[in-house]
């Protein structure tokens, strides 16, 4: 991983990152390792291998939680320990979720209360006990992840446009409660980002064509466009930056 710039005020800040073990979370776990942040992550998956690596690599491992973002309790209790084991979180980001593709007729009430509970319900309890212990620590950043469909109005995951639209307004919504708290709170809504995961299911050559034709650049995404972008919104080179929603696409979708 290329460091693009060094951010002096993340050395030694408590991080916590949801799916911080694989895809675009494992990139912006590393991130922070990088800017020799103390960083621990929740994941479902055993993360064992890329904990050694990223210890190998930055002289200093994260903390590995594993565990489900949808079970409230313990998601609340591995952040907790986050605590104990770095200090008060001061940055959190709220990476993971679930783009899964489905059909209008197919979405059973079950189905979509899960899609809601791992893409909405856990953002809006980890932002809970983020401010927590924020509000311990006098001061922190909120990230949650958000995405373009929703503004482009993507078919064939409305259970996932939907919650990403809420957690927009759920992050401006907590910008105003936190503010005099000094916790910033923003979302982050990246483009199509190749990692292995779309390569594997979606990214056949045509698709990838068309989506790079909307672009006004063309180049398409890397994980390490979307961690430059949290790096900037963990620091305090964006004090002053919350209550928004800071697209990284491209140039696909326009804000303001």
């Amino acid at each position: 991983m290329d460091k693009s710039a060094t951010f002096h005020d993340l050395k030694g800040a408590s991080v916590y990152v949801t799916g911080g073990g694989s895809g675009i979370g494992a990139a912006i776990t590393e991130g922070f390792l990088a800017q020799g942040a103390k960083v621990a992550f929740i994941g479902r998956s055993d993360a064992s291998k890329f904990v050694a690596e990223m210890e190998m690599k930055h002289g200093h491992a994260p903390l590995f939680l594993q565990g489900d973002i949808t079970d409230t309790a313990h998601l609340k209790k591995t952040m907790q320990q986050a605590e104990k084991a770095h200090g008060p979180i001061t940055v959190q980001v709220n990476n993971a979720a679930n783009d899964d593709r489905h059909a209008l007729d197919k979405v059973t009430e079950d189905y979509w209360d899960w899609m809601q509970a791992i893409n909405l319900k856990s953002y809006f309890f980890a932002c809970q006990e983020a401010a927590r212990q924020m509000q311990k620590a006098g001061h922190g950043s909120i990230i949650n992840f958000s995405s373009i469909s929703y503004i482009m109005g993507g078919a064939g995951y409305t259970a996932y446009t939907t919650a990403n639209a809420g957690i927009t307004g759920m992050s401006r919504s907590l910008a105003r409660e936190l503010g005099p708290d000094k916790i910033r709170v923003n979302a982050l809504a990246p483009g199509w980002v190749l990692t292995q995961k779309q390569l594997d299911k979606w990214a056949d050559p045509d698709a990838l064509a068309a989506h790079l034709d909307r672009q006004c650049l063309k180049d398409h995404l890397a994980p390490q466009d979307i961690v430059d972008a949290v790096l900037f919104l963990a620091s305090n080179t964006s004090r002053m930056m919350t209550g928004q929603c800071m697209v990284v696409d491209g140039g696909v979708v326009v804000t303001g």
